[in-house]
Parts: C-alpha cells; sequence; structure tokens
C-alpha cells in the first residue's frame, strides 16, 4: 500500500501523467516463496506457516467438489507477466522488494493481534 500510495500521489502531481493509466507491481512471488520467507523472518510466529504445496491435480480435484475453488483453478501454475515499466520510467516509481513488504505487513498485523 505504501508504494502504491506514493505512486498515486506522484501520477496526481506529474503534469505529464494526466490521463495515463499505470500499473503499480513489484516482483512476482508465489505461494510457496511467500511461505518460506514468512517461516524464515518471523521467528516463532513463522514456526505454524505451512511451506507444504498442494499439487495442482488435488486442487482441480477438489474444485470438482468445492465451488468456491471452480474460479482458482485455471490460474494454477499461471504466473501473470504485467510490467511496471511505464510508472518506472515516468513517474520513478521504485517498489520496495515483495520480501520487504511482505515481512512489515506480517509484522504489522502480528502486532494487532
Amino acid at each position: 500500500m505504501r508504494d502504491l500510495a506514493q505512486l498515486h500521489i506522484r501520477a496526481m502531481t506529474e503534469p505529464g501523467a494526466a490521463g495515463e493509466r499505470f500499473i503499480a507491481t513489484g516482483e512476482f512471488m508465489w505461494m510457496k516463496d511467500i511461505a518460506d520467507t514468512l517461516r524464515a523472518t518471523l521467528g516463532s510466529r513463522g514456526e505454524k506457516v505451512s511451506t507444504r504445496l498442494l499439487p495442482d491435480v488435488v486442487a482441480k480435484t477438489m474444485a470438482l467438489f468445492m465451488p468456491q475453488l471452480r474460479g482458482l483453478t485455471p490460474e494454477l501454475g499461471r504466473r501473470n507477466a504485467v510490467s511496471s515499466e511505464k510508472a518506472r520510467r515516468s513517474l520513478g516509481f521504485s517498489p520496495r522488494p515483495a520480501t520487504t513488504t511482505l515481512v512489515d505487513c506480517a509484522n504489522s498485523l502480528g502486532e494487532r493481534t
């Protein structure tokens, strides 16, 4: 959110950005990478983070019986190829590393529980 807020401010204050659209994205992380990062960086709070993988075939089979999973199956194994290059070039957008954002978010949530 911090990076997105900064990009919004830049887009509102940069005259050349008027009427333009920008993608605000950082690096891509698979769920396994997210789990591994949380487990490795949160100390005792990260011990409960599961790093086990659910094979795609199992998820697809489960979706046959659980309608709420059906919308997710087309996304399995898919890496969305989006770029924030325009925002970087036009507005100097530079998102924080994904691991930094992830750990900061987890710590913030941990403080509230």
